[in-house]
């Protein structure tokens, strides 16, 4: 029997983009394939990383010390840092209501939304203080993790940043210093990430290509075996499943890198093979399956009718499993915003459950029972993708996911 599953115990290591331990997994994948006798390669792009030479926080008047980091592609301070009126910014109307320029912003997220950080760009504060973790959990089971802007923040401007725990924010509102200083240098360069590509002919129909995707990297301080050794695994599996039944037409797998970047694996596999992607039929992103406690999903960006027909197999199957028409956030979006129709298949965990993004990603939080019923259901679904007579999902995106995936990528802002 072929153990897919054993992957997920293979690279059960952290696994961030365009380290060392990101390649180490890509060549596991690599050698898989390998033994399974299927031609694949390393598809190497470029990632933005950084490393942070000194960073400094303080708070003044009263004064207040509380743990920090530095956040990564954020820019630098003055090499003297910068001291300044700390300002608390609650929500997107207060960022516009308040005068920030020239001063500190406390933003209470560890993740700033598009729309306040337009603002923040436009009106130019000094320094940005973000927040992570819970008021309820104790410090040590709170990471001050590396950190680091999207693309979308800092191609838009560069505001040196630091990132303090939640606990200690509501601790330093209570007081309110009336100024803050941080001193931010960090040096920025370029790394090589990688997604790892393979791909059976089909035989019958080998000029449409079916995609299969899920990323292999993880966060900081995570060994990702939820989110996504387990994506990674199951599309593992069915490429296993198709070297021993030959496809009807052209499978391409993708185990994309830098995902947790701003699926820049996906992005990049999609930019830079425009007459694949002409091709492309259709596209099967695995992102997080396998979990204990769960229940499994579908978003499809395609026809809703692709949504009806899986919901039809589910109750043949016996299998529950909740579909729906959307964007996933993860590798299915840059292939739907090529215009190859696309679904993204999950467990997601239960509140309470399993936890990504965090050391929490553990192996004993997954069902290996779990993994492969949902693993069969797929193959199912795929199977009947893969040897049908004339490709059954229309070549289109609805006019209304087009708009999703605007909002999505930023290109409209929702009203």
């Amino acid at each position: 029997m072929f153990n897919s599953f054993d992957l997920i115990r293979k690279i059960y290591y952290e696994r961030t983009s365009g380290s060392k331990n990101e390649l180490k997994a890509a060549k596991t994948i690599l050698e898989e394939c390998k033994k399974l006798k299927v031609k694949a390669k390393l598809e190497p792009f470029e990632v933005d990383a950084y490393e942070i030479k000194k960073v400094e926080l303080k708070f003044i008047k009263p004064n207040i010390k509380v743990p920090f980091v530095g956040v990564g592609m954020s820019g630098n301070t003055p090499k003297n840092g910068v001291e300044a009126e700390l300002v608390y910014i609650s929500s997107y109307e207060d960022a516009i209501i308040q005068d920030i320029k020239g001063k500190i912003v406390i933003f209470t997220n560890k993740m700033v939304d598009n729309k306040t950080y337009k603002v923040f760009a436009k009106k130019k504060p000094a320094g940005i203080i973000l927040c992570t973790g819970d008021v309820y959990l104790d410090s040590n089971e709170v990471d001050l993790d590396p950190y680091k802007f999207r693309q979308r923040h800092y191609k838009l401007a560069k505001i040196p940043a630091v990132c303090i725990r939640m606990k200690d924010a509501e601790k330093i509102l209570e007081k309110m210093p009336k100024k803050a200083y941080i001193n931010l240098q960090q040096k920025e360069y370029k790394v090589k990430s990688h997604n790892v590509v393979a791909e059976i002919k089909g035989k019958r129909k080998p000029e449409e290509i079916i995609s299969y995707t899920a990323h292999y990297d993880t966060v900081p301080y995570s060994k990702g075996a939820y989110d996504n050794a387990t994506g990674s695994a199951a599309i593992l599996e069915l490429l296993h499943h198709y070297t021993i039944n030959k496809p009807d037409r052209t499978l391409r797998f993708i185990w994309c890198g830098s995902e947790e970047e701003g699926l820049l694996g996906s992005r990049y596999h999609c930019d830079s093979h425009p007459k694949d992607i002409e091709k492309m039929v259709f596209n099967l992103n695995v992102d997080m399956v396998g979990v204990t406690l769960g229940k499994d999903i579908a978003v499809a960006t395609a026809e809703e009718e692709l949504v009806s027909y899986i919901k039809y197999l589910s109750k043949q199957e016996g299998f529950p499993i909740e579909v729906k028409q959307g964007v996933y956030s993860s590798d299915s979006t840059p292939f739907a915003d090529k215009g190859v129709p696309a679904i993204s298949f999950a467990r997601i965990s239960n509140r309470g459950g399993a936890t990504i993004h965090s050391r929490k990603d553990v192996i004993e939080r997954l069902s290996e029972a779990n993994y492969y019923k949902t693993m069969d259901f797929m193959k199912l679904f795929s199977d009947n993708l893969v040897y049908s007579k004339v490709f059954p999902v229309n070549r289109e995106i609805p006019e209304k996911m087009k708009e999703e995936l605007d909002y999505y990528n930023f290109r409209k802002e929702r009203k």
